[in-house]
């Protein structure tokens, strides 16, 4: 199941492309509408403008993190994080364009990203270098792992949740035209869906 903040035709290709049978649901579907559909799991899609002005959005999550896997990108990436209760912030100079770097901070490998945002997850504290290893955050939800960071401006671009199958990334990994680097992050969906479901 999808939800649409703004979803772009080639998300919906790419959850076909690795054997989703995909519902769109527009972007206020309530917790116990999608509870009612039954989905394998949640994806939240991109979409424009400040998370916060979502917060039916924001509350629909913090309901539904536990029960199902959910994967987030761009937006679903910021509604996420405020569900798990941390904060989002303007940046100065959004993030737009085909060749960002991003560091996954778990193997080190650099993903040359697609991105089109001028909001951010602010951490606990900011980050002002590469850290060596994933910093931990605890939630109301358990830990977050930040598994993403930009290394133009080392701000968060990816989490991980230690206690529950739930993860987010701030970029466009379906990116068309532009990068495919990370498209493995569908692949990772489908194996949490497989997962939590054996």
């Amino acid at each position: 199941m999808a939800y649409d903040f703004g979803i772009k035709h080639n998300i919906l290709r790419r959850l076909v492309d690795v054997g989703c049978q995909v519902t769109v649901v527009p972007a206020a579907t309530s917790a116990e509408e999608v509870e009612a559909l039954k989905p394998d799991g949640i994806f939240l899609s991109n979409g424009p403008g400040d998370p916060e002005g979502l917060p039916y959005a924001v509350k629909a999550m913090e309901k539904l993190i536990g029960r199902y896997p959910i994967f987030g990108i761009c937006l679903g990436h910021q509604i996420l994080c405020l569900a798990f209760g941390l904060k989002t912030y303007k940046l100065k100079f959004g993030h737009h364009g085909a060749n960002h770097p991003v560091m996954d901070l778990r193997t080190r490998k650099v993903e040359i990203t697609s991105q089109n945002h001028n909001f951010a997850v602010q951490g606990p504290m900011p980050l002002h270098d590469v850290p060596k290893v994933p910093p931990m955050i605890d939630t109301h939800y358990g830990k977050l792992s930040l598994t993403h960071v930009s290394l133009n401006d080392c701000s968060i671009e990816g989490m991980a949740s230690l206690d529950h199958p739930v993860f987010s990334v701030q970029y466009h990994p379906e990116a068309a035209p532009g990068p495919h680097d990370a498209a493995y992050l569908f692949d990772e969906f489908v194996r949490l869906m497989e997962t939590h479901h054996a």
